[in-house]
């Protein structure tokens, strides 16, 4: 509860005695702090009767215990989606929301998002598709332009370990450009926090459906769960770019020679920019693969979920032995 809850592991006074420095309870452990800064708190309210209100909500999600079905409840909304059609910009460089998506995508006003202000380059948050409740795992591109971090890394892996535990199914929604590089973020363990969301992906045993938006780029796409990592069904929009690496980078690699060696550099890296964005990264070749079950309309988009969750509404659960071991 803000201006009224704190948590710490020692107090202000505790610090100044044993490391000089000068800090009141709530700048150190109160709400703003520890649901934006630590990530320790999930949600932060205004008072007492909101915080019980967000409980009651979460809850609603939820089954009384773990191996219960969640509840569900009846909902016949129209599936087809044609917004969905134009939120995806002409241009990958710009930005969107993907709560507009998620909106689109879930029962109408269903969508209760948990940790909004931490990590905000990745979205999680439960929800309900036909009435049943699932959990949303979606990157953020208008911050940071999606890519994941050490932060986000944990805030999403603690998420689908909560919901593989209760046996909500998780649906990922991935524009993700990549591992935001950096020597903090190496320094900061990247490869250690990465290696959970791959690691909580595989032994997960619920439900598991993508849908490759826009950008889907190396080890990101792959941390997303790709089909490599266990998901049941991967779906991609036309607008998919699936690729090792973004079109300009992988141009400068594969083309190297022929860039150098051509009279107008610019103009030859231009093309071979254009030509492997057309061959290569593109949902087409990934489904040709194998990578990829289908290439569907964004405004299809619910309908498959509608469909693909009532196919795996019985898929067995084979607990691993180190499945919920805390992250």
């Amino acid at each position: 509860v803000e201006e009224k809850s704190q948590m710490f592991i020692t107090g202000p006074r505790v610090i100044e005695a044993t490391t000089g420095e000068q800090v009141t309870e709530e700048a150190l452990g109160g709400a703003s702090t520890q649901t934006s800064v630590s990530g320790v708190a999930h949600l932060a309210a205004s008072t007492e009767e909101d915080a019980l209100w967000y409980v009651r909500m979460i809850l609603s999600y939820l089954p009384s215990h773990a191996g219960e079905p969640a509840p569900a409840y009846e909902n016949e909304e129209e599936k087809g989606r044609p917004a969905l059609d134009t939120v995806i910009p002409d241009s990958s460089r710009r930005a969107y929301d993907v709560r507009t998506v998620i909106g689109e995508i879930a029962d109408a006003d269903s969508f209760f998002e948990l940790q909004p202000n931490y990590a905000p380059n990745i979205v999680t948050g439960f929800g309900r598709v036909g009435g049943r409740s699932v959990g949303f795992i979606c990157n953020q591109p208008k911050v940071m332009g999606g890519c994941l971090d050490i932060n986000a890394s944990d805030k999403a892996s603690r998420f689908i370990q909560m919901c593989d535990a209760y046996g909500l199914p998780l649906i990922n929604l991935v524009d993700v450009p990549g591992f935001l590089p950096g020597t903090a973020q190496e320094y900061g363990g990247i490869i250690r926090h990465g290696a959970k969301l791959l690691y909580v992906y595989s032994v997960a045993e619920v439900p598991k459906i993508t849908v490759v938006t826009r950008k889907a780029y190396g080890g990101s796409y792959l941390a997303m769960c790709s089909k490599d990592l266990g998901a049941d069904f991967v779906y991609a929009w036309p607008t998919a770019e699936i690729a090792v690496m973004g079109a300009a980078g992988a141009a400068n690699v594969v083309f190297r020679k022929e860039i150098q060696a051509a009279e107008d550099p610019k103009a030859a890296r231009r093309e071979k920019i254009q030509l492997y964005s057309e061959q290569f990264a593109t949902p087409y070749m990934a489904a040709s693969r194998g990578f990829v079950d289908l290439v569907i309309r964004p405004s299809e988009t619910r309908a498959r979920l509608l469909e693909a969750l009532e196919l795996l509404i019985n898929k067995e659960r084979q607990p691993h032995p180190r499945g919920n071991m805390p992250l």
